[in-house]
């Protein structure tokens, strides 16, 4: 018999937001799991067992989902069929369910339901179509508001440092921009509270049913970068130099500009403030140079920017396990000690790619015989 997960969602508040269907399911299946009691409508499913301990358990909401959805499979390969609730609907912001959904090990049902968004366009009074409205969530606001001018509905927020979080990742905020922060909307205590930037982490309390849009915002978050990327775009399309460049016709100008940031990072004076501004300068250069390099890949099909980012944050997480795992380093001959372990390790693997990679990079650097002096620890 095929192991089958029914997944209901218990709305977003109010009892009245439950599905028939969903009760349905409720007083048919047997075995039941709620992610959280911590919801008004976890009351209806009194004999579920909960996930709540988890998140006091385990290190990251990461960790936590994983735990969610070996617990739920295993109960349902042991008995046939389980229910699992999750407060609001299964298809928003429900990591535990999107994991459910790609496991092979089990058939899964969900049924739709109401979620927090209709409560919040009905308080806000918009349509969030016309209004051109995009839903974020608030752990990743820095990341996913980048570039974005609003409007935003951000989700998550459930605690006051979240909000804190939200705040300080803008910090070309003026601090005046009007925000709605949304609180346990259908319920008796509702709140619709206008403020701003600068207040929005200390007008209430902020829990799990909690919700704050921005209308608008002066600047998008981490905009520099965004513009910066359109900029080598533009040029690239429009600019009849920068069209007829190549990753080769480019290894002189990097090189360059990386013995310019060298340059200003000798004369850097740390009791002399205005030194910096040489190094901001190159710094910009090189990281132009960058942009350059991956908005030619990016117009070949080949790699964006954003896997640029993406390569290197991982291989520094990977390569740091004395703070994103178990391993422990004392000193930082410690830490040079298990990166170069790390490093031997990953070149072993790639096997004859180096080699190819190799042959790549002693090419190139005949572009100048001074390039040599630059050793890659990475």
């Amino acid at each position: 018999m095929t192991a089958r997960v029914v997944i209901v969602g218990l709305g977003p508040g109010p009892s009245n937001t439950v599905t028939q269907a969903t009760l349905d399911e409720i007083a048919r299946i047997d075995v039941q799991f709620v992610r959280t009691k911590r919801h008004p409508t976890s009351t209806l499913m009194p004999r579920a067992t909960s996930f709540d301990s988890l998140y006091d358990t385990l290190p990251t909401f990461d960790d936590v989902y994983h735990a969610i959805t070996e617990s739920v499979v295993a109960a349902a390969i042991e008995h046939g069929e389980v229910l699992y609730a999750v407060p609001g609907s299964p298809l928003i912001l429900e990591s535990s369910v999107a994991q459910l959904r790609t496991d092979s090990r089990v058939e899964v049902h969900i049924l739709p339901a109401l979620s927090f968004l209709d409560l919040a366009w009905e308080a806000l009074g918009i349509d969030p179509v016309n209004a051109g409205v995009r839903l974020i969530d608030g752990h990743r606001f820095a990341l996913e508001a980048s570039g974005e001018r609003g409007p935003l509905l951000v989700a998550q927020v459930h605690a006051d440092w979240v909000l804190s979080d939200v705040k300080l990742s803008h910090e070309s905020a003026h601090g005046n921009e009007p925000v709605v922060l949304l609180h346990h909307l259908g319920l008796p205590d509702q709140r619709v509270e206008h403020t701003t930037w600068q207040e929005l982490d200390r007008v209430l309390p902020a829990d799990h049913l909690t919700t704050l849009y921005i209308p608008q915002m002066a600047e998008p978050v981490a905009g520099e970068l965004a513009r910066l990327h359109q900029l080598a775009r533009t040029l690239r399309e429009k600019c009849p130099w920068d069209r007829e460049q190549t990753h080769d016709s480019l290894i002189k100008h990097l090189i360059e500009e990386t013995y310019e940031v060298v340059d200003a990072l000798n004369a850097l004076n740390e009791n002399d403030p205005s030194t910096d501004d040489a190094l901001i300068e190159e710094l910009g250069d090189l990281l132009y140079q960058v942009q350059f390099h991956a908005t030619i890949a990016e117009q070949q099909g080949r790699f964006s920017m954003a896997d640029v980012a993406r390569s290197i944050h991982d291989k520094l997480v990977r390569r740091h396990p004395h703070v994103f795992g178990d391993v422990v380093a004392t000193s930082a001959d410690d830490v040079v000690l298990t990166w170069d372990e790390i490093k031997r390790a990953e070149k072993k693997s790639i096997g004859s790619a180096s080699a190819s990679a190799s042959a790549s990079a002693s090419a190139s650097a005949s572009a100048s015989a001074s390039a040599s002096a630059f050793t890659s620890t990475f």
